[in-house]
């Protein structure tokens, strides 16, 4: 899958070129309609000031990310070429570039023209003067604030950049070259390489209240790997059924859990003690965050990074004993696993 950031000016025509890339097959996926989503639900008037406001008050709260890191996990579900439309902070492009098989398009024009493109157009945030329109621009090129929209960074990040200040004809010579120039076909990252198997390992699972994976790596080669599964020569879940325990937690809720199985990283760690493997300095990928058990000993091992493709509901002690032993901690993914009755 390739992502396409679309960057730029106000009235440059990045929804023109949006839909240029929509014919030639890419999903849109936009962070305006993103902010504009909580601006709703805010009660507030969908104004460029409002959304301006709304977005950095979620990028102090939740990141300077927080845009990119939706739209992608919604992208990621569809897993075709997509565009994301109006990146505006720096954060959203590293997140982007580490995350995913990314390139940046900037567009732009001369200023006077924008200004009477947005004027023809009458949206809800254009109604506004040339020397506002001038103002706002400026205000959001150079912020001291990291997190907020800091246009004039991003625009320095650009892969490619095109000037829209003639016709259409034109910007569709633009648009086609620069396509011919995109990596289309993606080679899969190293984490991504990993995950993959992860995926295909957990396929051996035999409890499926979560058919888990594990694999472990150094230097790019996979030590051992794991699964849910009953310690060898006892039955299994899709066997014989759940080996149910019911616990009372803190706040006094009663939780279900299957007992029954070994745990991916459990089994992925003691099949490296059985056959004499040092997991010291190794990257552990699993499905979701490990358990507190689990944590507990990956920490012991001495692996040094754990990549996740989902958050487990119950992980935040395992993310805090990581955080505090000094392990590398990835998601790949914001979305929470959580079992029935758990």
């Amino acid at each position: 899958m390739l992502v396409v950031g679309i960057t730029g000016t106000l009235g440059a025509g990045k929804g023109t070129v949006v839909e240029m890339l929509k014919e030639k097959g890419f999903v849109h996926y936009s962070a305006r309609d993103y902010i504009r989503k909580r601006v709703q639900a805010m009660g507030l008037k969908p104004d460029r000031d409002t959304f301006t406001m709304v977005a950095n008050a979620a990028r102090e709260k939740e990141g300077g990310d927080f845009i990119a890191k939706g739209l992608l996990e919604q992208a990621n579900k569809d897993g075709k070429n997509c565009i994301i439309e109006s990146i505006r902070n720096v954060k959203e492009v590293e997140y982007l570039k580490k995350h995913c098989n990314f390139v940046l398009l900037c567009v732009d024009a001369d200023i006077k023209i924008r200004y009477s493109r947005i004027i023809k157009r009458d949206s809800e945030t254009d109604n506004v003067d040339f020397d506002t329109f001038v103002a706002d621009e400026q205000r959001e090129m150079s912020p001291t604030d990291e997190n907020k929209q800091n246009l004039g960074l991003v625009i320095r990040m650009a892969d490619y950049t095109i000037d829209n200040s003639k016709d259409l004809d034109n910007l569709k010579q633009q648009v086609d070259k620069i396509y011919s120039c995109l990596p289309l076909r993606h080679r899969l990252t190293w984490d991504e390489y990993f995950l993959e198997v992860v995926k295909t390992v957990a396929k051996r699972a035999t409890c499926d209240r979560g058919r888990s994976g594990c694999v472990i790596v150094k230097d790019k080669q996979i030590l051992v790997t794991g699964y849910v599964g009953s310690p060898t020569g006892l039955p299994h879940c899709d066997d014989v059924g759940h080996l149910f325990k019911k616990t009372i937690n803190e706040e006094g809720e009663i939780s279900t859990h299957c007992v029954r199985t070994v745990h991916a990283e459990q089994n992925a760690i003691c099949q490296a003690a059985k056959r004499g493997i040092a997991l010291e300095g190794a990257t552990l990928y699993c499905t979701m965050t490990p358990c507190r058990v689990c944590a507990m000993m990956i920490i012991n091992c001495g692996i040094k990074r754990v990549v996740c493709l989902n958050k487990y509901h119950s992980g935040q002690e395992s993310e805090e004993m990581f955080n505090q032993a000094g392990i590398q901690l990835d998601f790949v993914s914001e979305e929470v696993v959580k079992y029935d009755h758990q």
